[in-house]
């Protein structure tokens, strides 16, 4: 009888330790301290590595930033697991890409993004335009989209009240008083065509991806947040320690102040302002 008592003491002070141990690599997995953000070259890796890292790194952080060439790459690797957090998308592509691909993915914090702005080399204002004048357009239907709504905002259109402002086209043009020739093409190639082209309406990455200043644009779109890029995790992630650690880094003021001193031009989200 002893010898059964002590065998079920035994056991039962096993399993209460293996538990603890099952705790405490919860609890080490949850307050991770190593942590891999991806985002797309140029602008918000700059801005992970100069805005964002050295905030984590005070915090206790060791801070990986994984570049990425592609918009594919940054979501996939993700959703495996082989980075933590991403830089480099809008709301609007976040929830197409995760329900085609089966992933689970939200929005941390929404941060300043570079805009689409109208760009020209023959005209030094939106006032000056001629009848008959020419502007490159992404050939998109989001991009396209937000770039009908600036030439809206400039008052050089008129589009349909019925309009889904999300997949506005050409075909929503109801008044166009000065008879615009709209020419989509792919948005890589509209920096190039501000050399061939009246106007061209360049998306902020690429316009900055072809060394493009920012404040040369004759407009620059007010964009709404659904356009700006955010940091995004793993859904399961949402309410892991380093994910609300990354949200106070962005929403500090030394975030703000590296933005304004390196990244002019970009416009600022709603919480900022």
């Amino acid at each position: 009888m002893k010898k059964w008592l002590f065998a079920l003491i035994l056991l039962l002070s096993l399993t209460a330790l293996a538990a603890c141990g099952n705790n405490e690599e919860s609890s080490s997995s949850s307050e991770k301290k190593e942590i891999k953000i991806g985002a797309t070259t140029g602008p918000y890796s700059d801005m992970v590595t100069k805005a964002i890292k050295p905030g984590l790194e005070e915090k206790g952080y060791k801070v990986e930033v994984v570049e990425f060439s592609d918009y594919i790459q940054p979501n996939k690797s993700l959703g495996n697991g082989s980075i933590d957090a991403n830089l480099f998308q809008h709301k609007v592509y976040m929830e197409s890409f995760a329900t085609e691909n089966k992933l689970d993915l939200s929005e941390v914090v929404v941060v300043p993004t570079a805009p689409m702005g109208i760009y020209s080399n023959k005209y030094k204002s939106l006032d000056e335009i001629k009848e008959g004048t020419a502007i490159a357009v992404p050939n998109d239907p989001t991009n396209m989209a937000r770039a009908l709504k600036m030439l809206e905002e400039a008052k050089l259109i008129t589009l349909s009240e019925e309009a889904n402002p999300l997949t506005v086209s050409e075909k929503d043009v109801v008044e166009n008083p000065k008879k615009i020739a709209f020419k989509p093409i792919e948005a890589a190639q509209l920096p190039r065509a501000v050399e061939s082209v009246d106007l061209s309406a360049v998306p902020g990455n690429f316009a900055l991806a072809a060394k493009m200043d920012l404040l040369d644009a004759l407009q620059l779109e007010e964009m709404p947040d659904d356009y700006r890029n955010r940091v995004v995790v793993n859904t399961k992630d949402l309410d892991a320690t380093f994910t609300k650690d990354l949200k106070a880094v962005v929403e500090s003021d030394e975030f703000e102040k590296v933005i304004d001193n390196e990244f002019k031009g970009f416009g600022k989200p709603e919480w900022m302002n």
